[in-house]
């Protein structure tokens, strides 16, 4: 699976089955995007559904150059979300935010 599906899928997961308002589903799918553009930026052809821990400590770590706690807080939260979706649609049997 690719990011741009899985983005469009969770996307309508947090619409359809959480109700979530858009600028908060807006906020979800920005978080993931900051992981996918770190992952070009490297050049990883890392995918979400074999993106491993490491890969993704390594992503928040970078991010956390430029960003306050409370932004961290907030990433971490939709990234554990993003991968929490994935394994609920078993595309992964973990989530590498565990």
């Amino acid at each position: 699976m690719n990011w741009t599906h899985a983005l469009a899928d969770y996307k309508h997961y947090l619409k359809i089955e959480r109700g979530l308002a858009s600028n908060t589903i807006d906020n979800y799918i920005f978080d993931v995007k900051k992981l996918v553009k770190y992952l070009e930026d490297i050049g990883s052809s890392a995918n979400p559904d074999s993106i491993s821990s490491e890969a993704i400590q390594q992503c928040i770590y970078q991010l956390s150059k430029s960003l306050n706690a409370r932004s961290q807080s907030r990433i971490i939260s939709g990234l554990r979300s993003f991968f929490d979706y994935l394994v609920f649609e078993n595309i992964r049997r973990d989530n590498p935010m565990d």
